[in-house]
Parts: C-alpha cells; sequence; structure tokens
C-alpha cells in the first residue's frame, strides 16, 4: 500500500490469506506480463462491471502508468519501463469502437479498478502473500484514487503511487513504513523514526508543539501525543516504498541506505534485506541490463478493450474411458448442475460431444429462463462410443465452429473441455487454440491425460482440473463450480456454499448444517446425488425450523438427482439437511449447496484459493493460499479447512491460522 504524506493519515493493509475447501488445482491465475529489451509488454488493467461508466477514467490510468513507465525507469536505473497496456472496458459500459477482448478478463488483470475497497478506502493497495520475492495477485485503485485530484497531495502523483504498487506485485518488497509502530526506541535508548532512508528529516511534535526528541520518551516508553512531522522539502533520494510523495524521492533503499532496524514489513518479511537488493536479485533483473545513452524510452501504448457476450460451450469425451469409473455418469450430473445453478444468465451456451470426431448436440442457446436451461440439459450426452481413443482437437474445432456463428469469430468465448482421454496428437492445435481467442478450462479424469492438455489451458489463460476416479468425491461437481465467466461481477456469479460426499451404510444417514449468511440467498438450490438404488430419504430444515421433504424436491432419476430452489431469498442462519439410506446396501450420497448475492449493494462472502505450483516432489513443497473476504474487506478468524485430494489414498485436510495478516501452509511430498 502506498504511503501518505505528511498532510494524510498512513494505513497499513493487514493482508488475509485464508483456505477453504480445495479439492481442484487452482493456481495463480493472471495476465502473463513480459518483460523484453527492458520494456514490459502484456500488462492488463481491468474496471470492474459495477464501477459506472465515467470516460474520466481511461485518460486517468493512460496518464498514471506513462509517468509511472518513466519513474520507474529511472529509479531502476535504466532498467524497465511499460511498453504496452491493455485496458480491459467492462460490458456494462457502451460500445465505443473498442477491440474484442480475446482471453483477457477481469480475473485474470494485473491491476484491478473497483469501488469496493472495504476497510481500505480509496487508498490503492496490492494483494500480496506468498512472501518476500514473490509475485502479488493484483493491484487495485478505486475510481475516486483515479478522478480525484486531491488524494494525490497525500500520496504524491498517481505515477509514483503505482510505481510503489508495481515493486509490490512484481518483485514481492513490502511498506518500509508502520502505521502501528512509527516511532521506536533503539538499544541505545534514543527515539528513532520508522523510515527508509534515514536522511528523511522532520520534527518531533508532542502536545504542547515542537519538542526536542527526547521529551518524547517517559521510562523508555514514547509519550502518548508524540509524533513526526516530515519536512516538505527534502534531500533524500530513497526510498519509494517508504514515502513516494516526497519530491526528492526517486530511488529505492539500498544497502547502504537501508536501515535494518526499523520495524517494518520489509525488514519482517525480508530477512533485513533492502528493497533494492530484493529487486536486483528477481528474475527481471537477472535478464535485463541498463539501457545505453541518456534518451528516455517512447511512452507506452494502449489497447482498449471490451468483453463481447458471454458465450460457453462444454466439449465432452464420449469416447469409450468415459464407461470407466462411472465418468460418463458423474459428468452427466456435474454438467446438469453447471447449466442448471451456475452459467449465468444471458449466457449463450453450445454443447459438443466428441470420441475420433465431434458432433455438435446444442447450437449457441441463451439463457434467459428456467427452460432454456433445461434445454440444454436434455442435450447432454448420455452414451459413449465404441471407439477408444478421442480426439480433443476434433472437439475444440467443433466447439469453435459453433461458438463462431455468434459474432464471426471465437474472440472471449470459454471452453469447458471434459476427457478421460490420453491424446497424444492434441499439439496439432495449439495454434489454433492460440489464435481462436477462447479460453480452455480442462478437466481431466482419470490419471492417463497427457501434458498436453494442461498447456492447452495455460497458454489459453484457463483454469485446469484433475478429477480423481474416486465414486465418494464431489470432485466434478466441484470443479465445474469453479468456473465462472471471468466477468468480475460476482453479483451475478454462484457462490458454492456446501460440497459434501460420503458412503452412507444402510439406513444409516449423512447429516449435516449449511450456514446461509445475509449476503446470499437468491437462487439458492440444494443438490443431492446418487449413484445406485432410488433417492435417499431427504429432510430439509430451514432457521425456522420448516421442513422440506423428498417429495419437495424435483427428481431426475437418469441423472440421479434431485434439487430444491428455494424461492425467493433464502432466510439466513443455518439449514439441516438430512440424507437417509433407506436400501440394503451402502450409497455414496452427495449434497451440493449454491447460491447467489441476496443485493447488490452488498457484497457476498467469497473464498479464492490458489497453490504455487501444479505438481509437489520432494524436497520441494507445495504451498496452498486462499483469500477469504467480503468484497473487499477481509475476513478474520474465519475457521478454514483445506481438502487435498491426491490421486490415490484419502483426502488430506489441512487446517490454517488466521492472524488477519499472512497464513501459509507447505505442503511436503
Amino acid at each position: 500500500m502506498a504511503h501518505r504524506g505528511a498532510a494524510g493519515s498512513v494505513c497499513i493493509l493487514k493482508f488475509v490469506a485464508l483456505l477453504v475447501a480445495l479439492s481442484p488445482e487452482l493456481l495463480f491465475l493472471g495476465a502473463e506480463v513480459q518483460l523484453r529489451d527492458n520494456g514490459y509488454n502484456g500488462l492488463l488493467v481491468a474496471i470492474n462491471p459495477q464501477v459506472p461508466e465515467n470516460q474520466n477514467l481511461i485518460p486517468s490510468i493512460k496518464e498514471m502508468i506513462t509517468e509511472a513507465s518513466f519513474y520507474l525507469f529511472n529509479a531502476t536505473k535504466r532498467r524497465v519501463f511499460f511498453r504496452n497496456i491493455q485496458i480491459l472496458i467492462p460490458n456494462t459500459w457502451k460500445a465505443n469502437n473498442y477491440s474484442k477482448a480475446k482471453q483477457e478478463s477481469y480475473e485474470k488483470a494485473n491491476v484491478i479498478v473497483t469501488g469496493w475497497n472495504g476497510v481500505h478506502g480509496d487508498d490503492p493497495y496490492t494483494l500480496q502473500y506468498r512472501g518476500c520475492g514473490k509475485e502479488g495477485k493484483y493491484i487495485q485503485f478505486t475510481p475516486d484514487f483515479l478522478l480525484n485530484d486531491d488524494l494525490t497531495a497525500g500520496y504524491g502523483s498517481r505515477g509514483r503511487v503505482f510505481v510503489h504498487e508495481w515493486a509490490h506485485l512484481r518483485w514481492g518488497v513490502f511498506d518500509e513504513y508502520n502505521n502501528d509502530k512509527p516511532l521506536y526506541i533503539n538499544g541505545k535508548n534514543q527515539i528513532k523514526i520508522t523510515r527508509c532512508s534515514s536522511d528523511i528529516t522532520g520534527t518531533f511534535v508532542c502536545e504542547k508543539g515542537l519538542c526536542p526528541q527526547e521529551n518524547c520518551i517517559i521510562s523508555k516508553l514514547l509519550k502518548e501525543g508524540c509524533t513526526f512531522i516530515y519536512d516538505s522539502t527534502q534531500n533524500a533520494t530513497a526510498s519509494i516504498m517508504f514515502m513516494q510523495s516526497l519530491s526528492s524521492v526517486v530511488e529505492f533503499c539500498n544497502a547502504s541506505t537501508h536501515n535494518q532496524e526499523a520495524p517494518n514489513l520489509q525488514n519482517q518479511m525480508c530477512n533485513l534485506r533492502s528493497t533494492w537488493d530484493v529487486i536486483t536479485d528477481s528474475t527481471d533483473f537477472h535478464h535485463s541490463s541498463p539501457m545505453d545513452g541518456t534518451e528516455c524510452p517512447l511512452p507506452p501504448t494502449f489497447s482498449l478493450l471490451q468483453a463481447g457476450d458471454k458465450v460457453v460451450c462444454l466439449v465432452l469425451d464420449v469416447s469409450s474411458k468415459m464407461a470407466e469409473a462411472d465418468r460418463l455418469f458423474r459428468m452427466q450430473q456435474a454438467a446438469e448442475f453447471y447449466l442448471m445453478q451456475i452459467v449465468e444468465v444471458r449466457t449463450f451456451v453450445g454443447i459438443i460431444s466428441f470420441d475420433s470426431k465431434g458432433e455438435i448436440r446444442a447450437h449457441l442457446h441463451q439463457i434467459n429462463s428456467d427452460d432454456d436451461r433445461k434445454l440444454l440439459v436434455s442435450r447432454l450426452p448420455t452414451t459413449v462410443s465404441a471407439e477408444a481413443k478421442p480426439s480433443i482437437c476434433s472437439g475444440l474445432k467443433k466447439g469453435f465452429e459453433v461458438v463462431e456463428k455468434l459474432n464471426g469469430k471465437a474472440y472471449g468465448s470459454i471452453m469447458i473441455l471434459v476427457t478421460s482421454g490420453n491424446d497424444e496428437l492434441i499439439g496439432n492445435c495449439l495454434l489454433t487454440v492460440l489464435s481462436s481467442g477462447s479460453t480452455i478450462h480442462s478437466i481431466a479424469l482419470g490419471s492417463f491425460v497427457v501434458q498436453k492438455l494442461e498447456e492447452l489451458s495455460h497458454l489459453s489463460g484457463g483454469l485446469k482440473f484433475f478429477v480423481p476416479d474416486k465414486t465418494n468425491s464431489n470432485s466434478m461437481i466441484d470443479a465445474f463450480s469453479r468456473i465462472s465467466s471471468g466477468t468480475g461481477d460476482i453479483f451475478q456469479q454462484s457462490i458454492q456454499l456446501e460440497s459434501m460426499a460420503e458412503t452412507v451404510e444402510p439406513h444409516h444417514q449423512l447429516k449435516n448444517t449449511v450456514t446461509v449468511d445475509n449476503s446470499v440467498g437468491n437462487d439458492t438450490v440444494f443438490l443431492v446425488l446418487w449413484r445406485t438404488g432410488g433417492p435417499p430419504e431427504i429432510v430439509l430444515f430451514d432457521p425456522d425450523g420448516r421442513k422440506y421433504y423428498t417429495s419437495d424436491f424435483i427428481t431426475n432419476l437418469a441423472f440421479c438427482t434431485a434439487s430444491i430452489w428455494i424461492s425467493g431469498t433464502a432466510k439466513p442462519g443455518h439449514w439441516t439437511y438430512t440424507l437417509n439410506n433407506t436400501h440394503h446396501s451402502p450409497q455414496v450420497l452427495k449434497m451440493t449447496v449454491a447460491s447467489r448475492a441476496s443485493s447488490s449493494a452488498m457484497p457476498p462472502v467469497t473464498v479464492e484459493a490458489f497453490v504455487d505450483r501444479d505438481s509437489t516432489y520432494f524436497p520441494h513443497p507445495m504451498t496452498i493460499y486462499a483469500n477469504v473476504r467480503k468484497g473487499s474487506y477481509p475476513i478474520l478468524n474465519a475457521t478454514v479447512t483445506a481438502t487435498i485430494e491426491p490421486e490415490t489414498g484419502d483426502p488430506v485436510m489441512l487446517k490454517l491460522f488466521d492472524d488477519g495478516a499472512v497464513v501459509r501452509k507447505t505442503l511436503g511430498n
């Protein structure tokens, strides 16, 4: 977070990284910024669709990053600058000859502009919780910060602020100030300022005005009301991570100017290393040298993009391997749930099945009602073919054919690819996928899917999931539930509240309680799934004690699902369900609960989970992160558990500690 100058207060961002039930494989997903010939290419700035249209925002963003480019170039001693930037305009704004977005989306943005800034007010900040030297998730600005020039009196110019936040995001350095401890006493009983560098000058102020610094100390404690006001005119050139608002500050603290005594996050997180030491140790600096000459680089160029219609195509494997381990059946259940609940209103949806060739099962159909959803469910594949070798490229080719009928191109579309096949020819369509402008989310079933499948997702900016062949797992539903439109409009997205799967012995029951808080409740669905026999006996209690029975649920015997949508807004509180196995043999029973925001005036509680690598082997651990928040407000003191499903063996449960700052759990082999 950028430091305000003496004219305003200083705020410290308290990072919250918590955990959730994590079955599918989730990676840090952001636009990949490339450094080439000293210039950063591909920086993505996205405006949240909830931000009202204001054409002044775009030139403000341009001016900020243009100024930042030159300031960064000088601060890094002619090492790096910004060459080209993409600005993603929400489709809620009127079209204005913007280029069509391809694989760019709000969820992948390096910089976001949103009005939901929670406890941070209009403070810019960077979400970083991976430790020293590690990239952060994104930088966040509010429209007010970008449009209200009065705020620059405290922060300094927006370009300087951007460089401060960029250092957080790109190089994993931390703030050199501390609002909670702006003054400290060193080992010589001297009062010192939490600053970097120590050359920054100012005046001590006590309760009755100016005073010598020794008057700020009472028995080695700082006197209440004692503070330090920085001089507006300085000679110190460092540091950008302390107070970029000072006009003299043009550098990062290095070994000679760094204050190792200061009780700040930079010293705490980076083992007393200076910011410049951490920055120069980055990959960026290992692969670049200072530019020759004295000329400045050209100003950055900007591309204005706008997302079009929301278009999704399910590309579903029906080769003979899908008959193994109930793969087709579990895919049917998950796809039905996706079509009936997850995919957003006004989305165009198509369905493709494929074995050695692709087949169009449903051309694009826009979802405007439940009847539209049911029509698409009726087009899902119900049988497997006799062919064992699936052709993923054939399935994707048919998918592109379907989505291109809407606007002539596949730009901005989403492909949800589900396959269990070992297709060695996937590489034949990698270039086609990249040029299509479509994002491929892959769901791999079984353990024989080749690495090229993951490349399809990675190169197109999509998610990748692995679903093990376990009947008592809800991983398939969880994977589909994770896939959203990517617009950033959390008020339209379905939020998963419960995912439970268990083998229930005859005449035993699966019972649990689901909490519906007041931020959700619209379009709430309880979905029960089973595999053998008929449906279980279902009893659902709402917070007021009202009962819903099996007869109140809509049953689909073909897909072995029973669902109930709660009319209006579901009552906040504890909902308790009981699933009784009335049969004479064990049943795998599953419950999934999902809902949407209850009001456009109050963002719902959401959880984002990430891993820092997609595989682990000794001695290299995998680290899991999660971010729990309500809008941008961090949710503190939450009890959160991660469920890690290995390919074989039982799930591993990890409980993380929440101290309101940084929470990390490192997994070994």
